[in-house]
């Protein structure tokens, strides 16, 4: 990848040694997740503007994240029939705004599709229960496959700076092959060091783990 200060030959090392670990005597009983850690510096978190941005992997990450629909009587019909989870304008009504209610819901599932017609409902009808809990819904329209929406969410990863120089994000697990972690992994640092005001500058460190595994350095 030009411009970057990770070569790929080092890149493919490091996942190899981690897929070799996690298949080897210490396999899990549990698809590990592969998460790239990021050290900043150069970086005042208080002074200087946080950065956030959102990257559609080429392969899914989390496959099983779990993605609820709300929807409107056509896309609830159409969530059931693909056994995918759902909640209608009356079932959200029965939470009656509790506070403990939605955040049970919003705890529940990693993510949110709704219908157009929803979308402009769920202030209204949950409060900003699940805008709070960083999972406002995404829309769907009426032509949108479900399941081809919901692996969207699946694939994308969001980098943002809080409070402390450090991020994490999944890029991976250990089911997917070693060309499928390399490109997301390259894909997620060159997109991260374009966020970044003084771009690699501001790279202290970059790690890949699995789950279970010990940390393996690229940077």
């Amino acid at each position: 990848m030009s411009g970057s200060k990770v070569p790929i030959t080092r890149v493919r090392e490091e996942v190899s040694a981690i897929l070799a670990a996690s298949t080897g005597e210490t396999k899990r009983k549990f698809v590990e997740t592969v998460e790239l850690q990021i050290g900043l510096k150069n970086y005042d978190p208080q002074r200087d503007k946080r950065f956030s941005g959102t990257i559609k992997l080429p392969y899914i990450p989390r496959p099983r994240l779990s993605v609820c629909i709300l929807g409107d009587a056509h896309d609830c019909d159409r969530a059931k029939e693909q056994e995918m989870p759902f909640r209608s304008a009356e079932d959200l009504k029965k939470l009656n705004k509790n506070k403990k209610l939605i955040k049970k819901l919003a705890g529940s599932f990693d993510a949110f599709l709704a219908s157009e017609t929803m979308i402009k409902q769920i202030p209204r009808l949950l409060g900003p229960g699940l805008h709070k809990a960083g999972k406002f819904p995404t829309p769907i329209s009426r032509n949108d496959d479900l399941n081809v929406r919901a692996n969207e969410i699946r694939a994308t990863i969001k980098f943002q700076l809080k409070k402390v120089l450090c991020l994490a994000v999944a890029i991976g697990n250990v089911s997917m092959t070693e060309d499928e972690l390399v490109s997301n992994i390259m894909l997620a640092i060159n997109f991260l060091v374009s966020l970044l005001k003084k771009n690699w500058q501001n790279i202290k460190s970059l790690f890949i783990k699995s789950t279970m595994g010990k940390p393996h350095r690229l940077l």
